[in-house]
């Protein structure tokens, strides 16, 4: 990027701020009078058919209920809840579990996870609808809502969007207390609060409103993440690069050298924790070393991260490869095949310690099938190349759909938002992890489960970033882990799909060929792992469970190989490319000679909190995650 055209964005940003869209509820006939109250759940029922939808849906509510900021009348979130079984969301008593299911982005709607996951209607690329057998509702009563303030048909005012995450947690709880207003037996039924990604932020804060809460207005029961960013882009991003590898050797051809080059960033970047279990001691904060060897390095570039949230990630990363061409960096210069023409012991300094750009890279200019196919990488699903999939507006805006769910007349619904916290354009919540130790106190204290789960084939938010977060955690009074997560889960055909772990209320899932739309990819699996482990009690994987059986795993951080095959497309046919026989039984043996890292010893970043089990750098949520995330051109839309 052009220093001239990083002034340009700057000047775009200041436009854009001075012209905020404000938006506000539809009345519909027969809005009752006054405070919610069950009489709104007439209002709220959905009866008209929802077009091109031609099968039947669990019965339903929606529509938009306000979260009580002072001075913010028009502030409201919007929510679609399905019933379990007819009656279930509006009997008088109940004692039955119930969900919420909250997408990422920032700025995404969670009719992305209505339509495309984990909802009852599967919308496909073409545009074609089909039934999903597999949705939540299957389960228990699921609500899924657009949140914070202004994502999706939730509404605000120009002047209402969040400050910050703990604006975003008190909305929340706000229109909780309006929501079971309308279905009061809500109140007192235990809350399965889930979702993936970015509420990987949305969650622990709303949670952490939740505990400061002399009396909440629901009763929380389990917390359920899926693939989220929890912990620093450094360490969700970046530090699992080598695992990534380890599962997807393809990535970088089969090539032993490279790995070990790879091996050796990783080390000079002091990423090569060593996970114990039990964990010995607290893991120092990861730290950043960017790029020497650019006129915008990476996280220079955070000002224009709005970028990031705009273009598709296909159409982005092909951009940025063609930006590589032009430059010549392609060859002779990014000659890695040739690793005698870099100096031993030093960083690239091109990359710098961006090693999932710097392997994007290595894989679209020498590894098959990437290199010839013509074909973006996709971060989000290793083994497919068709990019994270969108959801048009088409339907959602179709007035029939818009009046069947009671939604706002006031603004288009959008897949993604981009003004969630208004002109500041960033998220200047400190992350997570850094407050992750006491939310797990206030978890065992209000007896609130944690159950955390990734895809094998994620290379964004990489599952060895999410091992690492709960290794430096204490909850239930120990640090991480006491032992090492193993144990396989079945599917319901009594097939493997996993890995899982469970202590001290705490459990962690691996899933085998998925990526980072779980639901998505595997729904039958995603559906068995709900069932089992976040709304059920299953023992497996627990300290106490005997039997089961242990995963087979490879390299230094022990990863479970992923697919043989990778799935590319030449000549407008979709063919799946696999490797020789010959390649694969030499790496297989190169692999298993790899040996665990010895214990790191990092120093600690500025702002990072070695005492209370979260020693990670105090940073800003958006300005590593969105920083980075421009840097690979990625739409945030998850």
């Amino acid at each position: 990027m052009s220093l001239s055209r990083f002034s340009l964005l700057l000047l775009a940003s200041s436009v854009l701020g001075d012209t905020l869209p404000s938006s506000f509820p539809h009345v519909y006939p027969q809005q009752p009078a006054g405070d919610y109250s069950p009489a709104w759940q007439k209002y709220f029922k959905v009866t008209a058919p929802l077009p091109n939808i031609s099968f039947p849906i669990s019965s339903g509510y929606a529509g938009n209920i306000a979260v009580q900021r002072e001075g913010h009348p028009n502030n409201t979130l919007f929510f679609w809840g399905l019933e379990h079984k007819p009656g279930s969301l509006t009997a008088s008593k109940s004692t039955d579990p119930w969900g919420i299911w909250l997408n990422g982005g920032p700025g995404s709607s969670s009719m992305v996870g209505f339509f495309l996951e984990n909802g009852p209607v599967r919308i496909a690329a073409d545009g074609t609808i089909s039934e999903n057998k597999h949705s939540l509702d299957k389960l228990a009563d699921y609500f899924w809502i657009d949140q914070p303030v202004g994502v999706g048909y939730s509404t605000a005012d120009a002047a209402g969007y969040i400050a910050d995450e703990d604006q975003m947690g008190a909305d929340f709880m706000g229109f909780l207390a309006n929501l079971v207003k309308v279905f009061p037996s809500l109140a007192t039924r235990p809350l399965h609060l889930t979702g993936e990604s970015y509420a990987g932020v949305y969650i622990p804060y709303i949670m952490k409103a939740y505990f400061s809460m002399a009396k909440p207005p629901v009763k929380i029961a389990k917390v359920a993440i899926g693939d989220g960013s929890i912990a620093s882009a450094e360490v969700f991003e970046l530090l699992p690069t080598l695992s990534v590898l380890e599962t997807y050797p393809q990535l970088i051809g089969y090539d032993q050298d490279v790995y070990n080059y790879f091996k050796e960033q990783e080390h000079l970047c002091g990423f090569d924790i060593n996970l114990t279990y039990p964990q010995n001691g607290i893991i120092p904060s990861v730290q950043f070393i960017d790029a020497t060897d650019r006129s915008v390095p990476f996280l220079q570039q955070q000002t224009a991260k709005n970028l990031a949230k705009r273009g598709g990630l296909m159409s982005e990363i092909n951009r940025r490869h063609a930006a590589l061409q032009r430059e010549g960096r392609q060859t002779p210069q990014m000659e890695k095949r040739d690793l005698s023409l870099r100096a031993k012991g030093t960083l690239d300094p091109w990359y710098g310690c961006a090693l999932l750009p710097e392997f994007i890279d290595y894989s679209l200019n020498y590894s098959a099938p990437w290199n010839f196919s013509g074909e973006a990488f996709n971060v989000y699903d290793i083994t497919d190349p068709f990019g994270s999939p969108g959801l048009s507006g088409t339907l959602l805006n179709d007035p029939r759909m818009r009046a069947a769910l009671h939604v706002p007349t006031s603004k288009d619904w959008a897949q993604s938002f981009d003004f969630v916290f208004g002109e500041s354009w960033e998220d200047p919540s400190p992350i997570p992890m850094t407050f992750l130790s006491e939310f797990a106190t206030n978890a065992t204290k209000h007896n609130v489960s944690v159950i955390l789960f990734s895809g094998n084939d994620d290379a964004l938010i990489a599952h060895r970033g999410t091992e690492v977060t709960i290794q430096n955690t204490t909850f239930g009074g120990i640090q991480g882990f006491t032992q090492k997560p193993s144990t396989v889960w079945l599917d319901d055909d009594g097939k493997p799909a996993g890995i899982v772990h469970q202590e001290r209320g705490w459990t962690y899932g691996l899933f085998n060929n998925s990526g980072h739309l779980i639901p998505a990819k595997t729904p039958a699996a995603a559906l068995t792992f709900f069932r089992e482990f976040v709304f059920g009690s299953n023992p497996t994987g627990s300290l106490d469970f005997t039997g089961g059986t242990a995963a087979a795993v490879v390299g230094a951080y022990d990863a479970i190989p992923g697919a043989e095959g990778i799935v590319y497309v030449e000549d407008g046919a979709t063919k799946t490319f696999v490797y020789p026989a010959e390649t694969i039984a030499a790496w297989n043996t190169f692999i298993r000679g790899q040996t665990r890292p010895q214990v790191t010893s990092l120093p600690t970043a500025v702002g990072a909190k070695d005492d209370t089990g979260a020693a990670w750098a105090v940073a800003p949520v958006a300005n590593a995650w969105l920083a980075l995330a421009l840097a690979l051109g990625l739409s945030l839309v998850l």
